[in-house]
C-alpha cells in the first residue's frame, strides 16, 4: 500500500489518521460519559479526567497533522457516480466534522484551564493555560463541550451510515477506499 493518496484511493497515512481519530473520538466520548458518574471516593476520580485531557490534547495534535496531510496529499476525488448534491454534501459534512471536532477540543481546553492551570499531557509536558478570564468559563465551556460531544458523535454515526449506504445500496467505492482499496 502506498503512503500518499492517489486519485482513486486513500494512502496509508490518511487511513491511519482517519481511523485513529475515529477511535479516539468514540473512546473519549465513552470515557467522558463514564467519568461523569464517578464520585469523589473513586480511585478514578482524578485519573480519568487526566487521561481524558491527555488523549484530547494528543487528538488535537493528530488533527493538526491530519489537516496538514490533507494539503500535502489531497484526498481522492469523488467516485464518478456521485452527483453534484452528493459531492457538496460530502464536502460540507467533512467540514462540519472537522469544525465540530476542533470546537469540541477548544471547549475542553477552556474547561481545563479555567482555573489558570495548564494541562499535563501524560506527565510528559504541560500545555499552558492562556485563556482564563472568560466569565463563568468552566461552566459555559462545559455546557458547550457536552453539546458538541453529543452532536459530533451523532454526526459521526451519520457519516458512518452514509458510508454504509454508499457501499451496500449504491455499491460504489466510497467505503472501501478508506480501507486502502480502489473498489469495484
Amino acid at each position: 500500500m502506498q503512503w500518499r493518496n492517489s486519485s482513486s484511493r486513500y494512502g496509508l497515512v490518511s487511513i491511519l489518521l482517519h481511523w485513529v481519530a475515529a477511535l479516539a473520538v468514540f473512546g473519549l466520548f465513552g470515557l467522558g460519559l463514564w467519568m461523569r458518574g464517578l464520585d469523589y471516593y473513586s480511585s478514578w476520580y482524578r485519573t480519568a479526567p487526566d487521561l481524558h485531557k491527555s488523549i484530547g490534547i494528543t487528538l488535537f495534535a493528530l488533527m493538526l497533522a491530519r489537516l496538514l496531510w490533507r494539503f500535502l496529499s489531497p484526498p481522492p476525488g469523488a467516485p464518478a457516480n456521485h452527483g453534484q448534491f452528493t459531492r457538496l454534501a460530502s464536502k460540507a459534512g467533512h467540514a462540519l466534522l472537522y469544525l465540530g471536532l476542533f470546537a469540541l477540543m477548544l471547549s475542553g481546553y477552556l474547561i481545563s484551564t479555567a482555573d489558570a492551570r495548564g494541562i499535563s499531557v501524560f506527565g510528559l509536558f504541560e500545555v499552558p493555560a492562556t485563556l482564563t478570564s472568560i466569565p463563568d468559563q468552566a461552566d459555559v465551556a462545559g455546557l458547550v463541550h457536552e453539546y458538541l460531544a453529543w452532536g459530533l458523535v451523532i454526526f459521526a454515526g451519520l457519516h458512518a451510515l452514509a458510508a454504509l449506504k454508499h457501499h451496500f445500496i449504491d455499491r460504489d467505492a466510497t467505503l472501501v477506499r478508506m480501507f486502502g482499496r480502489t473498489g469495484k
